[in-house]
């Protein structure tokens, strides 16, 4: 699938060193797009930079902590001075703390929403106050599956992407006067650093494909984790021309894992 109207665009995408944001980036930056791809794991940034180029597509790599306002703002500045006028928005970044909630250090609780939630937030902010501007642009920012599904242990990823979706639709209502379209994409088990770090004693891909009954989690009906590519497919769709009439919504790519709610 080609999607025309990305060339000679400028796309910001964070969370681009690995995992999903790599793959949107790669995507973006195949369709024509130029890339500003934003880690702050400087090293996967530019592992994921120099593959971009050596297909001979465009991208910068720009090392940031997301929640760092001061440094955010900065970078946005130094993005439209260098690359252009931002046309695509993709929030992929993020950090995952496990444990139940009696169990939970308050520095885990405080680093999930400060990434998740408020690296949002200051990201979107700087990037969509200039789209405002100039009447034109799109977002999209990678919430989860588990918004609206109840997940033991995950209380403060949890947390942190609701706040998202619920930010996200705010979001989509302010700036639908000047054209600016903002979505959410809701991946289930994801073939990332991520998924694997969730078992470390054994096999990601299987277990999340069997699911635990006794944690209450339903495995996936399609048999299969997704691959980042694919969830990149549906950030590409709801950014493109093809979704011009799409805001405030949510996509979910988990392969049936939440059936369907």
């Amino acid at each position: 699938m080609q999607f025309r109207e990305f060339h000679d665009r400028i796309a910001l995408v964070t969370g681009a060193g690995s995992g999903i944001g790599a793959a949107v980036a790669r995507a973006l930056a195949a369709n024509g797009a130029t890339v500003a791809a934003l880690d702050r794991d400087a090293e996967r940034l530019r592992a994921t930079v120099e593959k971009i180029r050596s297909d001979d597509h465009r991208a910068t790599a720009y090392e940031v902590d997301v929640s760092d306002r001061a440094r955010v703002e900065r970078v946005v500045d130094r993005v439209e001075t260098e690359l252009g006028p931002i046309s695509y928005l993709v929030n992929s970044h993020g950090v995952l703390h496990v444990g139940e909630v009696t169990a939970l250090a308050d520095e885990q609780w405080t680093e999930c929403l400060e990434v998740n939630a408020t690296g949002v937030f200051l990201v979107t902010r700087a990037v969509v106050g200039r789209m405002t501007s100039r009447a034109a642009g799109a977002v999209v920012n990678i919430a989860s599956n588990v918004v609206g599904t109840a997940r033991s242990g995950m209380s403060a990823y949890s947390a942190s992407k609701a706040a998202v979706s619920a930010f996200t639709r705010c979001l989509a209502l302010e700036v639908a006067p000047h054209g600016i379209r903002c979505n959410l994409v809701a991946p289930g088990s994801t073939d990332t650093p991520m998924l694997r770090a969730l078992w470390p004693d054994g096999d990601a891909v299987s277990a999340s494909i069997a699911g635990r009954p006794e944690a209450y989690r339903v495995g996936i009906p399609l048999g299969k984790v997704a691959q980042p590519g694919e969830v990149a497919d549906a950030v590409l769709y709801l950014l493109s021309d093809r979704a011009s009439h799409i805001t405030m919504q949510q996509l979910t790519v988990d392969g049936g894992a939440t059936l369907g709610v």
